[in-house]
């Protein structure tokens, strides 16, 4: 049935199933709202496609047949302004550039929207430059969910958003290497707003694990510059395990780092930066940290938050952190940009199994009441 569709140029509703990137990319040229695109399991190669359509109530979808023995792409996917998109249950592994790129084609008006992608593993794509696991630019209305980004190019990230709005990434995970490691993580620039990092895991995930903000040329803002590199970021119940600075507010009107779980960053905790210095732009400024858990040495964060040039710091918050020092235990806790409020120093954290990287937390604590586990609604 979906092999004769093909050859008479219709798709029906439902599902199509595809075993060669031919017959994907003819599925996808002829989708319809509510069609199911099912790969089967075996090596496909990169595609680009454009205009990819569902319905809001009709997503077209992309997805392994059998998700246990998922499809892989051997080169890198480029989708230009899809619309109600499924992505789910695929790996693409060695594309020479970047693993998924998707975009509104240029046109800078938010024309890609309404995307889920699930269940995604992006390994090893790109070689020593700009390269991305995921990129996102000028994407409305998203959700990652469940994906994996291990590996990607050195001078790039393994998410990187470009003015991106309302978007969700949950329980993700992102490793790198410690040696000669990637630029960043998870990336939020050129206008991006309105996103939430949550419940994601962070395993030496570049230089900088989560860039909240950056550097951006006037020219690639969504829909236009509007003073700020990021806004309204959240990032709340994740992990971070190693990377120079786990966290970096860069250009940034206003992010929130609420109930998370580092240890051991290897210089700085976090750094507060001005990268954008055309007219116009704020100092990145209004950034909350509180509730979260760090675990450090002092041979390693001599600094916990490191201060740029014209950037505004005494615009940030730190409140109820939880700071313990493993080769200095009775340290107090560092000195921060401003006056901690109600923060606590000492005992080591009761981890149910730190060296395997399960940082959930006894309930005999000190500590449980901070932390990625201890984030409001998180079972």
């Amino acid at each position: 049935m979906c092999l004769a569709a093909l050859v008479l140029g219709f798709i029906p509703f439902g599902d199509v199933r595809v075993s060669t990137t031919a017959e994907l990319r003819a599925a996808l040229r002829e989708a319809k709202p509510g069609t199911c695109v099912l790969l089967a399991p075996g090596n496909y190669e990169g595609f680009s496609a454009e205009h990819i359509r569902g319905s809001a109530d009709k997503p077209i979808e992309l997805r392994s047949a059998d998700p246990k023995q998922p499809a892989v792409f051997t080169g890198g996917i480029h989708l230009q302004a899809p619309q109600h998109l499924v992505l789910a249950d695929f790996e693409i592994r060695g594309a020479p550039a970047n693993g998924l790129n998707i975009d509104d084609g240029g046109a800078l008006d938010h024309s890609a929207h309404h995307l889920v992608l699930r269940g995604l593993a992006v390994r090893d794509c790109g070689r020593n430059g700009n390269e991305d696991g995921i990129k996102l630019s000028g994407v409305a209305d998203f959700r990652l969910e469940g994906c994996t980004v291990e590996r990607w190019g050195r001078g790039g990230s393994a998410v990187d958003m470009v003015g991106c709005r309302d978007g969700l990434l949950l329980e993700c995970s992102v490793r790198d290497r410690d040696e000669n490691a990637a630029a960043t993580g998870v990336q939020l620039k050129g206008g991006t707003h309105d996103v939430t990092l949550r419940d994601c895991t962070f395993v030496d995930a570049g230089q900088r694990a989560v860039n909240l903000g950056g550097s951006t040329g006037l020219a690639f803002f969504r829909p236009k510059p509007a003073g700020f590199e990021a806004r309204a970021i959240t990032v709340e119940g994740c992990t971070f395990t190693g990377s120079l600075a786990p966290l970096a507010f860069v250009g940034v009107d206003g992010a929130t780092v609420r109930f998370n779980t580092f240890v051991r960053p290897r210089k700085w905790l976090a750094r507060i930066l001005q990268e954008t210095r055309e007219p116009g732009f704020v100092p990145s400024r209004n950034g909350v940290f509180t509730d979260n858990l760090i675990v450090y040495r002092s041979d390693e964060l001599r600094t916990a938050v490191n201060v740029g040039d014209a950037t505004a710091p005494e615009t940030f918050e730190f409140a109820r952190n939880f700071w313990h020092c493993e080769d200095a235990p009775s340290r107090p806790a560092p000195a921060l940009p401003t006056p901690e409020k109600d923060g606590l120093s000492g005992a080591a954290p009761l981890f149910v199994d730190l060296a395997a990287g399960n940082f959930r937390q006894l309930p005999k604590s000190p500590s449980s009441k901070f932390g990625a586990f201890a984030r409001p609604g998180r079972k």
